[in-house]
């Protein structure tokens, strides 16, 4: 059948993941293997605090990476796209020393166009000293004749030397099932969704934005800004020098070769081979003694430089064996105290089988979730059966909201829509209340979805922040707040409006397809 055939590379990639089926140590980070240790057990009340006021039951985050503790004054959160892409205009201008960039795509629009021009500013400006360092996805970046490849090549063939652009392939997409697949959908199969954006020390994350003109716009997301922050700022920069390392280079030419330090084609060498390399590359990169360093000193800083926030960096590329995300988000969801808020956005609502789980049973915190309607759904109103897309996600959360019914979880669990007119809603990450509190003091922001795709076929990175920052904390409530402000309340009655009929082979097909979104 066609879609066994279409999930053979992506399951073929899942199994070869059970190559890295260990949990090894070394220096305080520890990567966690598919079949999590049992460590579902709560640890030491959150709401107990250590000298520097930091909530010690997170501090297991460090059993997993680094943590770089910061001053949450350093920490500036970002409301609306139009604040997010003047930023990136300004820091790429005034860059002196490094611009590192991790998107899907870059866009041909005019707004891109502009983006594109900061950088060579920044280029021209500091005669050889600002390097640039860009990594896209080689599916999207090279989709259509203008492409995010011909948006960059002036930057490539006017400052050799000074601009790296590479684009992942991953090994799952090749042979007949790449020729197979059109265009636009050999995405599904597996890409690089990180979202990083560093210019110098100032790193700026997001939860889904693409460098793409409707995501400056109208688009909803969120955008996180860490000014002078060095050392996390590095842990970033080396990821992406990491990524690209394995992946395909852009030459002048246009053409793609694989990087001078890298001998295994994604498309044509061994996948295993590939997949393996890659991982002990990530390795390698994850067990760093500098960023041990950080961690091991953390309470120094905590104690004498008025640090107070926490900051996690978290990754999830479970093709290449790195589970980092799934494992600390599934132990924050069950870690929580008794009568804790968790405040959950998903831009496209489709939880793995092991967070749904968790939620309903596990977790012992009150869910406010909040999912995109229809309307806002990025596909709504698409050509062919990408229109059918905002049916299928209608489909998961009708089943979501089912299940919440049918086990009585109505006062806990609690279902928002977001729907705000001419706008789509691409947030993700989550806010944690911890009881009695009406601020938050745990977020999780970056490109994971808390779904199928984000868990077990992309790269993904975000952050665990945890901080008792007043003007923070704050910040992360007003946006908080902003986004549920267009929200509706799901309930049976969503279910029967008549637009809200999902014909029976989109049910049928989403059965098949689920693990693609």
């Amino acid at each position: 059948m066609l879609h066994s055939r279409i999930l053979q590379p992506l399951v073929f990639n899942c199994f070869q993941t059970f190559r890295f089926k260990y949990r090894f140590t070394l220096s305080s980070i520890t990567l966690c293997s598919i079949h999590l240790p049992v460590f579902f057990t709560t640890t030491s009340n959150p709401l107990h605090k250590q000298k520097d006021g930091l909530p010690t039951g997170c501090k297991w985050m460090s059993d997993f990476g680094p943590s770089f503790h910061i001053s949450g004054d350093n920490v500036e959160v970002l409301c609306q796209p139009s604040e997010f892409y003047e930023r990136l205009k300004e820091l790429a201008r005034k860059a002196k020393e490094r611009v590192t960039i991790a998107s899907l795509y870059i866009g041909t629009g005019i707004l891109e166009e502009k983006l594109v021009s900061s950088l060579q500013t920044a280029l021209t400006n500091t005669g050889c000293e600002v390097k640039i360092q860009v990594l896209l996805d080689v599916t999207r970046g090279s989709r259509g004749v203008k492409n995010s490849r011909m948006l960059l090549l002036p930057l490539i063939q006017d400052f050799p030397g000074q601009v790296q652009v590479s684009l992942y392939h991953s090994p799952a997409l090749r042979g007949w099932i790449k020729k197979m697949l059109p265009e636009r959908w050999n995405e599904v199969i597996s890409l690089t969704h990180l979202k990083i954006y560093l210019f110098d020390n100032t790193l700026v994350l997001n939860s889904r934005a693409n460098l793409s003109d409707n995501y400056f716009t109208m688009r909803q997301d969120r955008y996180v800004v860490f000014h002078n922050c060095d050392a996390l700022a590095d842990y970033f920069h080396n990821l992406i020098q990491t990524v690209s390392s394995f992946s395909l280079q852009l030459m002048p030419d246009d053409t793609l070769s694989l990087h001078p330090n890298w001998s295994v084609h994604p498309e044509k060498g061994d996948p295993c081979q590939f997949s393996q390399e890659a991982y002990q590359r990530l390795s390698k990169f994850l067990c760093n003694k500098s960023y041990s360093l950080v961690t091991n000193t953390s309470s120094h800083f905590a104690t004498n430089y008025e640090s107070d926030t926490v900051v996690y960096p978290l990754l999830q590329m479970y093709p290449l064996g790195v589970y980092q995300d799934e494992c600390v988000t599934e132990r924050l969801l069950v870690t929580v105290p008794s009568g804790s808020i968790i405040k959950l956005a998903s831009g496209y609502f489709n939880l793995t089988e092991k967070y749904e789980e968790i939620i309903l049973q596990s977790s012992p915190a009150e869910f406010d979730l909040l999912v995109a309607s229809p309307k806002v759904n990025g596909f709504y109103g698409a050509k062919g059966i990408s229109g059918a897309i905002p049916d299928a996600y209608t489909y998961i959360a009708k089943k979501f909201y089912e299940r919440v019914r049918h086990e009585h979880q109505e006062r806990r669990i609690r279902l928002h829509e977001y729907e705000q007119e001419n706008w789509t809603f691409h947030v993700k990450g989550l806010w944690v209340y911890y009881p009695g509190e009406s601020l938050p003091s745990v977020t999780l922001i970056g490109s994971p979805n808390f779904g199928y795709r984000s868990v077990y076929r992309d790269l993904e990175a975000q952050v665990a922040i945890i901080t008792r920052n007043e003007n923070l904390r704050k910040q992360l409530h007003k946006e908080q707040q902003n986004l549920y402000q267009y929200t509706s309340l799901v309930d049976q009655q969503t279910f029967e409006k008549p637009d809200r009929q999902i014909p029976l082979w989109v049910k049928i097909v989403t059965k098949f397809i689920k693990t693609y979104f």
